[in-house]
């Protein structure tokens, strides 16, 4: 194949939270021919590349795009795929077993889904083409999974795992280890699931150098310290225990300030976030996410549920210098108790520890160079 600089690189068919759109990005500024072509957008203020549809509720033009997509993947060196998917995938888990119980104007759509599924990954993989995917969350996370692994309260919260989906994401999986070059996951508990060859990417959809870091104001100290919390998912981010948490402060006379930020367009939320001096990600699921590296970018201390036990999936530099405060719904009340009680310049520290942190972790050019060099060992003679 092409030499490194030559590479051509599709990242598709989706762009979630920005990680394809900057990852692509990061890639042509090192020297690759490196595109995020998505069929629509996704990313909620991360634009793509290229989308081929306006807006996914237009079926019939994403069925187009989709094979139109498949066409520009073929001239391509590397395919990198996101999110588990692939481009001829109109439903991921195309279950006709029901289909005598369904009206029968459905029938054609379901068996049409059911006859592309994965055949572009198929196709492709037969002409010669590298595969990468980039699994991200519940894309794989399955709920008789979690609840193995002592982890009932996260499907509980979430209300949408269920044994169907859990055996097609199996099943997906299953897939993607025979075509797939190389695999890697955004979320370190996906390591539990994932074949072993799979490893940890960590979030490049932000890049630190975009913004000014703002730590904690130390001067006043009598001014009261706001906290933010942004939930894209409410029962998964757990944010019924921060507002109550929230309320329990407040009665106690706790001298804070509290935004939600939630359905607010992405300028708007990253001046909210620069207002911060606590973030408050998630609760549940155990990593943090795109807002802690946004976050910690701004110099702004960070609260959230870090699972011990999927730090063993993650490189032990990153795990060792982690400067997220560790909380759950049990204990967010004693551990912001304790936050406000520290002095300022404390706050200001550990948000500055923050920055250091995501320049090392989470440089999308840093990250990128990495990448390439798997897409040079991959596309090797």
């Amino acid at each position: 194949m092409n030499d490194a600089r030559a590479l051509r690189v599709i990242h598709t068919p989706y762009n979630i939270a920005g990680q394809s759109a900057a990852l692509a990005a990061a890639e042509r500024r090192l020297g690759l021919d490196s595109r995020n072509i998505v069929l629509f957008e996704t990313g909620k203020g991360f634009a793509a590349d290229e989308a081929l549809v306006a807006s996914e509720h237009n079926l019939a033009a994403v069925e187009r795009a989709r094979w139109t997509l498949l066409r520009r993947a073929m001239q391509a060196d590397v395919i990198h795929y996101s999110f588990g998917r692939s481009i001829l995938m109109p439903n991921a888990y195309p279950d006709c077993s029901d289909l005598l119980r369904l009206p029968p104007w459905r029938w054609p759509r379901r068996l049409y889904a059911r006859a592309v599924w994965f055949q572009d990954a198929r196709l492709l993989k037969a002409m010669g083409k590298r595969i990468v995917v980039t699994w991200q969350g519940d894309d794989a996370r399955q709920g008789d999974v979690l609840k193995r692994l002592g982890r009932s309260e996260i499907v509980a919260a979430a209300g949408y795992y269920k044994d169907a989906t859990d055996r097609w994401k199996r099943r997906i999986i299953d897939i993607w280890s025979r075509l797939a070059d190389r695999q890697f996951y955004l979320n370190p508990d996906l390591g539990h699931i994932l074949p072993g060859t799979a490893r940890y990417l960590p979030y490049a959809s932000f890049n630190p150098a975009s913004v000014t870091p703002l730590p904690p104001d130390t001067t006043d100290v009598n001014r009261p310290l706001t906290i933010v919390h942004a939930p894209s998912h409410r029962g998964v981010k757990g944010t019924a225990h921060v507002l109550e948490a929230i309320e329990r402060l407040r009665a106690t006379g706790a001298n804070i300030r509290f935004l939600a930020v939630e359905n607010m367009p992405r300028d708007r939320a990253l001046a909210t976030y620069r207002e911060a001096d606590i973030v408050i990600d998630q609760l549940m699921i155990g990593w943090y996410g795109g807002l802690a590296v946004e976050a910690m970018a701004l110099g702004k201390v960070v609260v959230c549920h870090i699972n011990p036990d999927d730090l063993k999936f993650v490189p032990p530099e990153l795990a060792a210098t982690l400067p997220i405060i560790r909380a759950n719904a049990a204990n967010l009340v004693p551990v912001l108790q304790a936050l406000l009680a520290r002095p300022r310049q404390d706050l200001a520290a550990i948000g500055t520890a923050g920055r250091v942190f995501v320049e090392r972790w989470h440089d999308p050019d840093a990250i990128a160079a990495a990448m390439v060099a798997d897409y040079n060992e991959i596309t090797r003679p």
